[in-house]
């Protein structure tokens, strides 16, 4: 696995953690790190995935049901909804990522720890969002208070 493929895959474990059991986003990151054993720039990506989807995940959820109106979230795969909300706030809302490396790279983490049918479920609907990328940066940025980026 690509190094900064594996410090997604941390973020992805520390948010099905949160998202499954609730604990503490700080707590939960501070272990998936001390378990990963990845070098500083990784574990800052790692932190930088957690905590900026964390604040952001029922916006995220919001875009993605809009995109993916034939799944409900709640019957979605918690690692699959995970995948998704990471590649979208990494095209979105990080913008440091482009497009296609975001899906191909929650593609691979589909296949790693997805179903057989997650790999494509998450491409299906990562296109879509990144077909409405200027839409949905526009809603996020009027959503922003004055002086944030």
């Amino acid at each position: 696995m690509k190094p900064r493929t594996r410090a997604r895959a941390v973020a992805l474990q520390a948010l099905y953690e949160i998202d499954v059991v609730g604990h503490p986003p700080g707590k939960v990151l501070e272990e998936r790190l001390e378990e990963a054993d990845l070098d500083d720039t990784l574990e800052q990506f790692s932190r930088q995935i957690v905590l900026g989807v964390v604040p952001m995940v029922e916006k995220l959820d919001e875009f993605i049901a809009h995109h993916a109106p034939e799944w409900p979230l709640d019957q979605v795969a918690t690692v699959d909804r995970n995948i998704l909300r990471i590649a979208l706030w990494e095209f979105a809302v990080y913008g440091k990522t482009p497009v296609k490396v975001a899906i191909n790279e929650a593609v691979e983490l589909a296949k790693d720890y997805g179903s057989d049918s997650t790999p494509r479920f998450v491409n299906g609907v990562l296109g879509s969002l990144a077909n409405h990328l200027s839409e949905i940066q526009n809603s996020l940025h009027q959503q922003r208070p004055p002086g944030t980026a």
